[in-house]
């Protein structure tokens, strides 16, 4: 049975900050394990004697977990609520790091990264449905803000800090670190989270809610949009941007990893500043559609203006994560365009692009920059020139490109249901 807390009983809205904080952070936690194979592509290149391509893979798993599950999930929110799903998550993510630290090759370690995945997959699903369920709309964006903003914080967490941990441990027992971190995840979400769930989502059956979501324009145009402003963060910030710093700097792979946190410190700084600026002003597509245009403008800069200092690149790279955390809006914009009880669903179709992104585009890079190897090898690693980077990462600035249509096309809900 469902226990509730009823939102006018003492000590409520302390329950409900404290229960969405909890979320927020296990949301930076999935950014932790998303990002953190980026400091350690070496090590597991080496390990598992893998190039690009397989490692790409590998790391991708945690997304074929992730966007596969979204639209289940979002459905299960509805008609579950998120106290139990989210403490069998960390539970999941748990189990999966204890895997993955315990892999004698990449089979095993692909599997442990889909645990991972799947268990992580709850997390921004499950705070964004604690924030519409205990919370009045006109903060959802702004907490959905914030809740991105935790995970940024988790993704610079997961750059320079991991990097000196995995330094100082090995990459296997940090991922031990991360499996009891999941534990205790789990506990506090079974002790702060309560469910409430929509009095609509009754009325609605399952499969007809899903169809009514996906059927709705709208929809697939939010998900445009936040598969196009996430897939240079999850593949270039998640994976591939610390070796091409390594090879076009000369960095080392701390110093690397704290100049790409200047990308994901944007994102958090933007996300929060985005989500109390769209609820304040009722707007929604004025201030996506700037934010893409300044995603689409700097990454190329970055990836291709020949000489360009470390000091300039990391204002760009800043700039750029400001720019795409428009994406947050995409959520806003998903729940106001269908039906209040269907907003889990329309969560997890969405957020299956978003992370879907990384699904295809870290493995899809990794493809390029293996088809364009010279052959060099560095302690039984391979190391790719700056040319393979150079048109690897082509594919990333074009799928900022579309992010701009896509925001050409999402309809003004001026902060308010438009179903």
């Amino acid at each position: 049975m469902t226990e509730q807390l009823p939102a006018g009983a003492p000590g409520a809205r302390g329950r409900m900050l404290a229960a969405w904080s909890l979320t927020a952070l296990f949301f930076g936690y999935a950014f932790i394990q998303r990002v953190s194979p980026s400091i350690m592509v070496e090590e597991l290149m080496r390990d598992f004697a893998v190039g690009a391509a397989l490692l790409g893979n590998l790391s991708a798993f945690y997304f074929y977990a992730y966007a596969g599950l979204q639209i289940p999930i979002g459905v299960l929110m509805d008609r579950i609520g998120p106290r139990r799903l989210l403490t069998g998550a960390a539970v999941l993510c748990a189990i999966g790091s204890i895997v993955f630290a315990l892999a004698d090759g990449a089979a095993m370690a692909s599997f442990g990264r889909l645990l991972i995945g799947a268990g992580a997959g709850f997390s921004w699903v499950g705070a964004l449905t604690v924030v519409t369920q205990w919370f009045p709309p006109q903060r959802f964006a702004l907490l959905g803000g914030l809740t991105q903003a935790a995970g940024m914080a988790g993704a610079v967490f997961g750059q320079a800090p991991v990097a000196a941990v995995v330094a100082v441990t090995g990459w296997r027992w940090t991922l031990a670190a991360f499996a009891a971190l999941g534990l205790i995840f789990a506990l506090g979400m079974w002790l702060l989270v309560r469910d409430r769930p929509h009095a609509a989502t009754a009325a609605t059956g399952l499969g007809a809610g899903l169809r009514r979501v996906a059927a709705n324009p709208q929809t697939w145009a939010s998900a445009i949009f936040g598969l196009a402003l996430t897939g240079p963060m999850l593949a270039f910030g998640g994976l591939w941007g610390v070796p091409w710093l390594t090879t076009i700097y000369g960095l080392e792979r701390a110093g690397a990893g704290a100049t790409l946190s200047l990308l994901f410190i944007g994102w958090a700084i933007g996300c929060p500043l985005i989500g109390w600026g769209s609820d304040r002003w009722r707007r929604r597509k004025p201030i996506m559609v700037a934010g893409a245009a300044i995603a689409a403008a700097t990454l190329p800069a970055i990836l291709y203006i020949p000489a360009l200092t470390l000091a300039l690149m990391s204002v760009l790279m800043f700039l750029h994560g400001c720019g795409a955390s428009c994406m947050v809006l995409t959520f806003a914009c998903a729940r106001e365009n269908n039906p209040p009880g269907l907003s889990g669903s329309a969560y997890g179709f969405v957020n299956t692009a978003v992370v879907g992104s990384g699904a295809l585009f870290q493995p899809l890079l990794g493809l390029l920059l293996d088809l364009n190897w010279d052959g060099a090898l560095v302690a039984g690693a391979r190391l790719y020139s700056a040319k393979a980077y150079e048109l690897a990462f082509a594919a990333l600035p074009v799928g900022c490109a579309l992010g701009v249509l896509a925001a050409l096309v999402i309809r003004e809900t001026y902060g308010r249901s438009q179903a």
